[in-house]
């Protein structure tokens, strides 16, 4: 069991079970998945770096991602129907505690002139989405590996019936907001 998943378990559920003042522990919102998307962009007709980004987003969450393809055509944007244009992992259960502690404790600190995470991208319902513009804030990534910077957007979904509950959960999880 992971770190983060300890700490959950036997810090964070208690203190929300007060703060809320849930009748049953089962109302404690827990995480359910996180998600890691990055758009391919121009890189769809480009094979290599197809491959390139599917090589570096298995490195950084432990999964191998999943190409998605696109449903229609859109002549405007040269795609034709089947074509790749983005790559997605879903990562539950211990792999994704161990990417969320990594993500907290390593890779939001190294962002340039961080001053937290933007407290207001949750969705109604207790889910947050976080877009990071460079891959280059993980440790894993080395500069003279990737071709061109790529961004990403991470989707962390909770069980939390209400924004509220949800900022709740991942502030004592240890997101760094800032205070707006």
């Amino acid at each position: 069991m992971t770190k983060l998943k300890e700490t959950y378990l036997e810090k964070i559920v208690p203190k929300l079970m007060e703060e809320f003042q849930y009748g049953n522990i089962h109302q404690v919102p827990k995480l359910t998945k996180v998600t890691v998307n990055r758009g391919l962009g121009e890189a769809a007709q480009n094979a290599k770096s197809l491959e390139a980004s599917l090589s570096e987003i298995a490195m950084l969450t432990g999964q191998r991602p999943v190409v998605t393809r696109a449903k229609k055509a859109i002549a405007g944007f040269k795609i034709r129907q089947g074509m790749p244009v983005g790559i997605m992992v879903t990562l539950r259960s211990d792999r994704m505690y161990s990417f969320l502690e990594r993500l907290i404790n390593l890779v939001l600190p190294r962002i340039r002139d961080f001053r937290g995470i933007s407290p207001k991208s949750f969705d109604g319902r207790g889910n947050y989405t976080l877009g990071l513009r460079d891959q280059l804030i993980f440790p894993e990534v080395e500069y003279d590996s990737i071709e061109q910077v790529r961004g990403m957007d991470i989707s962390i979904i909770t069980t939390a019936p209400t924004d509220e509950e949800g900022r709740a959960l991942l502030r004592e999880l240890g997101m760094p907001f800032r205070n707006n």
